[in-house]
């Protein structure tokens, strides 16, 4: 959901029940087939670990309520099918918002099983202002180039400076893009998608999508339900909390996260010689922490690069070995070099991050209502920072702009649906970036879906990770539509994999790293 910007996962608090059916955006679908006559023109763009993947760009409305007005530009990508017979198109998304989706084209079609994958064309787009599409948007370059302030607001003066730069990049996009904005959001993105079926030809879509993107095809499936095929989403944010009170809920489930992770760097003190007591680990973190507050390591790692550094640890397990190196080597042998390393390996933000950012914004911004009065977003991170110091603050100026934005909200879409075939649904119970109640939610909503948990999972994207009892599930979801049935919260549980172990004795799964590269963080 919330999605990093260096990989580059509310007035009113959005709450059950609160929403209408459809904003007025999302009222009365018009059908891409009318609109849309384009045809798509592949080339091939292959790389070297996706030889054959191709590439399109597709025309579509900037205001789908006015289909003959402005255009921009989409770009696609594609694996195309080698069986006989087609099950149709696979659209797939990885998440942010703002993630790219091109490459995870040939990832998703090169980890399914090679006789599933055949019998699909594998999709995968960059939505609308993201990447290779046009326009892209970059609200304000080097918005987090270090150091930034202090996340914590400790003092006046440090909530100041904060605030200033969120009222900065807010008031950056409005001047940027005062003609776009209003159009960044998941209901246009929905249409957009729609627009990629009928260019495709298809009467129906599949769909797959990780993280935001589980809200993308949920939002598709509650405008155009007699157009869904197979639904599959993974890793799941809860609709009835976008997007203000699921940051929220964020806070407590990467605390815990953290906690998961100071636990496992006790279990292998022989290796990081930081102790075997998790709660005085804890305690040499924050040390770190104020010590980087004080004196940035490298001139480039503070107190807020420091927290960007370790949240991805809280999206994937398969980081933990490189950041208690980075922890233990400033800890125990004053080096900060293996410190600033690991920032730019997994915070620092490039042009690519910077657009996601924009757009990550932009879109949550757009789609639902957030505090515009200061004093209830401090109150209430003060009271989740009581109990949950690791990302609260960090996560709050994140998406702070939101306060400031430039555009007014829309109403957030009531995915209730009684008109799907079966979806399959996949969750994490110790997922941070999406906490588990939001599988259960989304269960729930769904008529007919099947809900396939990863009991003691921690990792954010759990398919076509290494974990073959919930791939058996996925490749037979997608062979033939079956779907696990227990009648219970869950339909189905998978043990989760092991935690890895130090750097010296393993390394991380080569499938996890490079779909979690892909997801990117707060994705």
């Amino acid at each position: 959901m919330r999605k990093r910007a260096a990989v580059l996962c509310g007035v009113s608090v959005v709450v059950a029940g609160s929403f209408t059916a459809l904003p007025a955006d999302a009222s009365t679908p018009r059908t891409a087939d009318a609109t849309q006559a384009a045809k798509l023109t592949w080339k091939s763009c292959g790389t070297t670990n996706y030889p054959t993947l191709q590439c399109a760009s597709l025309k579509v409305p900037l205001d789908h309520h006015h289909p003959h007005g402005r255009q921009i530009t989409l770009a696609l990508s594609r694996v195309p099918h080698t069986a006989k017979k087609s099950q149709g198109p696979l659209l797939v998304n990885p998440g942010g918002p703002g993630g790219s989706g091109l490459t995870l084209a040939g990832f998703v079609a090169g980890s399914l099983p090679k006789a599933v994958a055949a019998q699909y064309d594998v999709i995968g787009f960059d939505p609308r202002g993201v990447g290779k599409s046009k326009p892209a948007l970059d609200c304000k370059p080097g918005y987090f180039n270090p150091v930034r302030p202090d996340s914590v607001p400790s003092t006046p003066a440090i909530e100041k400076a904060n605030l200033k730069r969120a009222k900065s990049f807010a008031q950056a996009c409005g001047k940027k893009y005062a003609d776009v904005l209003p159009y960044i959001n998941t209901v246009q993105a929905v249409r957009d998608m729609d627009s990629i079926r009928a260019a495709l030809g298809a009467k129906k879509i599949n769909y797959f999508g990780y993280s935001y993107g589980t809200y993308l095809g949920a939002v598709y499936a509650k405008l155009f339900p007699e157009r869904v095929r197979r639904l599959v989403l993974d890793s799941i944010v809860d609709p009835t909390g976008v997007w203000y009170d699921d940051n929220l809920a964020q806070d407590y489930a990467f605390n815990d996260r953290h906690r998961a992770f100071l636990a496992w760097v006790a279990k292998y003190d022989s290796t990081y010689k930081l102790g075997t007591d998790p709660e005085k680990i804890e305690a040499k973190w924050y040390a770190m922490r104020a010590a980087l507050a004080k004196k940035p390591a490298g001139g480039k790692v503070g107190a807020s690069e420091l927290e960007d550094t370790f949240i991805p640890g809280g999206y994937y397990n398969g980081y933990w070995p490189y950041l208690a190196e980075a922890f233990a080597a400033y800890v125990n042998d004053k080096n900060s070099d293996p410190l600033v390393e690991a920032y730019e390996n997994f915070a620092a933000v490039d042009a690519s991050g910077d657009n996601g950012y924009s757009i990550y914004t932009s879109v949550q911004c757009r789609d639902a209502d957030w505090p515009r009065d200061w004093s209830q977003w401090r109150n209430d991170n003060w009271t989740v920072y009581e109990k949950a110091p690791f990302m609260t603050w960090n996560n709050a100026w994140y998406n702070a702009p939101c306060a400031f934005w430039p555009t007014n909200s829309l109403r957030p879409v009531n995915v209730a649906n009684t008109k799907l075939p079966p979806a399959l649904l996949f969750q994490a119970t110790d997922d941070a970036a999406t906490p588990y109640e939001g599988g259960v939610t989304v269960h729930r909503l769904l008529r007919g879906s099947s809900l396939v948990v990863e009991q003691g999972g921690g990792n954010h994207g759990i398919t076509l990770s290494g974990n073959a009892c919930l791939d058996k599930y996925l490749a037979a979801y997608l062979t033939d539509g079956t779907v696990p049935r227990g009648g219970g919260e869950a339909d189905a549980v998978c043990d989760t994999l092991p935690d890895p172990e130090p750097l010296s004795s393993a390394s991380a799964s080569a499938r996890g790293s490079t779909l979690h590269g892909m997801l990117g963080f707060r994705g």
